[in-house]
């Protein structure tokens, strides 16, 4: 049967492109404007391009049912901003986080800003099984900083620097690159996220 995946519709860019690519991969996908629908989901991903403050509006008042829900488990992958929404807050505005990863996002210090553009993810977890090159698709100013860095599951190099760029939590993955637009190797990559969700439940 296939996975039913969630897609959280606060207000940003980008919901076509991830939801075309999941169903592509398999899986059954709706799209939710009420926040309040995650209590019942199944797995849900947080996508986007857009700025913090304004995703976090729609997820505000529902932080402590959406953390709730990460923490018990569920699976769960943040995408760009759909990442940063899981610190604790971010360099780029005011509003608070989920809180779910503990750190906070961090303005990425380099002379080329925003980072756009292809990058290796440097990584040995189980989401890039198959994968043999792991370029991906970047487009971020900020960058996620965890408190502890074991949840720290690959970096990017990025002008000659490293930034930590995928991380895990639980269940619960977050990518600053965009596996929706980064070709044969983003594919696998939401291949092997499905089969690992498919694999909790």
């Amino acid at each position: 049967m296939p996975l039913n995946i969630t897609i959280t519709d606060y207000g940003v860019g980008n919901l076509y492109s991830i939801r075309r690519s999941l169903e592509a991969c398999g899986a059954n996908v709706r799209v939710v404007g009420d926040m309040s629908e995650l209590r019942d989901a199944e797995c849900i991903v947080f996508p986007g391009v857009g700025a913090f403050d304004k995703t976090m509006e729609k997820l505000l008042p529902y932080r402590e049912v959406i953390c709730d829900r990460l923490r018990s488990g569920i699976p769960a992958l943040g995408i760009c901003i759909g990442m940063q929404i899981l610190y604790e807050g971010s360099d780029e505005g005011h509003s608070p986080g989920l809180g779910f990863f503990k750190g906070r996002v961090k303005k990425l210090e380099r002379e080329m800003i925003p980072h756009m553009g292809w990058n290796q993810v440097a990584s040995e977890d189980i989401m890039m099984d198959g994968i043999t090159d792991k370029n991906f698709y970047f487009v971020h100013s900020y960058y996620g900083h965890p408190c502890d860095d074991f949840i720290i599951k690959g970096t990017t190099e990025y002008e000659g620097k490293p930034f930590p760029s995928f991380f895990r939590d639980s269940n619960t993955y977050g990518t600053q690159f965009h596996p929706e637009k980064s070709s044969a190797s983003g594919r696998r990559f939401l291949q092997n996220f499905i089969r690992f969700a498919e694999e909790q439940l």
